[in-house]
């Protein structure tokens, strides 16, 4: 028999009514549905009926900076994660539900405790995306004078990982015995203390909670720094980033996958989706025209806003045909180094004016926006796919819930007719999907180390 072909994988990724900053503005988009139980359902059973490998949800504890802007011209509310992902766990069978929440505004235990209960609820489909964050006013919500440096935030980070963690193994495989007939439910000798004593963190542990079907949640990491990048080889998954050319999408794939061997872990054991904006149109030009109209209804000064805010610089005194002005690399900045350096990048690659890196920024916030008809989206996936760019894409619909039934409903099949991607669930859990093997429990691994000393 031969080879198995190598298949994408992809996340619907849901971003308010959709990832174009006017998208509540476009016609076709049920701006009302953010508050309503319906239109989440819908997008998680549009990507199951694509087969998609996960829906993903992002998540910030705070609003904008720039809170008046963000208040009058944008949608800067959020679904909490956890809460939204439980209740589409009870509509769907599939797809696997990826939510963030902050390392450095949470604590282990909570995180722990709340992915697990997923897990077993969801049947084995829950991911945790494990975030710094980013946004600097964040400190204010938490009681907290300042933001942590960005050193800080990784370092807090890591250790973080490793109580999670510590806490999803600290119920062993058979720990559970439910023996009606003995009065035995669980047996004490495979339910661990974890005794964790760190920099950051003390916690005694056990869970209260008994391992999962996948063993753990699936880790997810978005980090593209170059303590991102190390943190990513450790400890993570999935890793979500953005690039704009197949040629950055290369160097930072060999990158990553190259530091795997550090942790004693192989390329397979890691899944690298950077995020996509597909505009689709019928012809190239009603696509052109479909992304040109999304971006007429971008307001001057929200666009201005949203770069500045990335950029740390208050464009607003700048001309606005003017090239971007000089700005330091990302080291002297304390927040979302990656996107601020990705956005210093673009625009020198580029020579953008600032109306031209708004007009780039907002409808994909970095991210590499595409458009044209279902056969060139799919050209470009399987573009950068197959040279080396990555293990599949996190798909960003412009807007909801027309852009994702566009994707699945033209893209997916031109997708399978190429034997790129799945016709069927060949599992039930995110593990399955992505082709990760359920983790060993560390301390079966260390019981067996021991008898073998013995």
């Amino acid at each position: 028999m031969g080879e198995t072909k190598r298949q994408l994988h992809l996340g619907a990724f849901i971003y308010g009514v959709g990832h174009h900053i006017a998208a509540w503005r476009y016609p076709l988009t049920d701006s009302l549905g953010l508050f309503t139980f319906e239109f989440y359902k819908q997008f998680a059973q549009t990507a199951e009926r694509g087969k998609f490998d996960m829906i993903f949800i992002e998540d910030i504890p705070a609003l904008p900076e720039q809170l008046e802007t963000a208040i009058q011209y944008t949608v800067p509310v959020r679904a909490e994660p956890l809460t939204l992902l439980s209740t589409l766990a009870s509509v769907t069978s599939h797809i696997g539900l990826a939510g963030t929440v902050s390392t450095t505004y949470s604590e282990p235990f909570h995180v722990a405790r709340k992915f697990a209960s997923l897990d077993h609820l969801s049947r084995g489909r829950a991911a945790w995306n494990a975030v710094t964050t980013s946004m600097e006013i964040t400190s204010q919500n938490f009681g907290q004078d300042h933001h942590l440096d960005h050193a800080i935030r990784y370092e807090r980070a890591q250790e973080f990982v490793e109580v999670v963690t510590s806490l999803w193994d600290s119920w062993e495989d058979g720990a559970l015995r439910i023996d009606k007939a003995t009065g035995l439910f669980a047996d004490p000798d495979k339910v661990n203390a974890i005794r964790h004593q760190g920099k950051y963190f003390s916690v005694q542990g056990p869970l209260s909670i008994p391992r999962t079907p996948q063993g753990r949640p699936v880790l997810v990491q978005a980090g593209s720094s170059e303590t991102g990048q190390d943190f990513a080889a450790k400890t993570a998954e999935v890793v979500f980033t953005a690039w704009q050319t197949l040629e950055e999408a290369q160097a930072f794939y060999s990158s990553l996958k190259g530091r795997l061997g550090k942790y004693g872990r192989k390329r397979d054991h890691l899944k690298v989706l950077p995020g996509v904006l597909p505009v689709i149109g019928s012809t190239e030009q009603e696509a052109r025209e479909k992304e040109a109209y999304l971006q007429e209804l971008v307001l001057p000064e929200v666009g201005l806003s949203m770069v500045s805010r990335t950029l740390r610089i208050d464009l607003s005194s700048y001309p606005l045909d003017r090239p971007v002005p000089d700005l330091p690399d990302a080291t002297s900045i304390n927040g979302g180094k990656s996107r601020y350096q990705l956005l210093v990048d673009m625009a020198r690659r580029d020579k953008l004016t600032i109306r031209q890196l708004v007009a780039r920024v907002t409808g994909a916030r970095g991210h590499k926006t595409i458009h044209g008809t279902p056969e060139q989206i799919a050209d470009h996936l399987e573009s950068w796919f197959t040279n080396g760019g990555c293990d599949g894409f996190n798909i960003m619909p412009p807007y909801l819930p027309g852009g994702l039934e566009e994707f699945v409903d033209h893209v997916i099949p031109i997708l399978q007719k190429r034997g790129l991607y799945r016709t069927e669930y060949s599992g039930t859990t995110l593990r399955d999907h992505l082709g990760l093997e359920i983790p060993g429990n560390k301390f079966q691994q260390e019981r067996h180390k021991q008898q073998q000393a013995n």
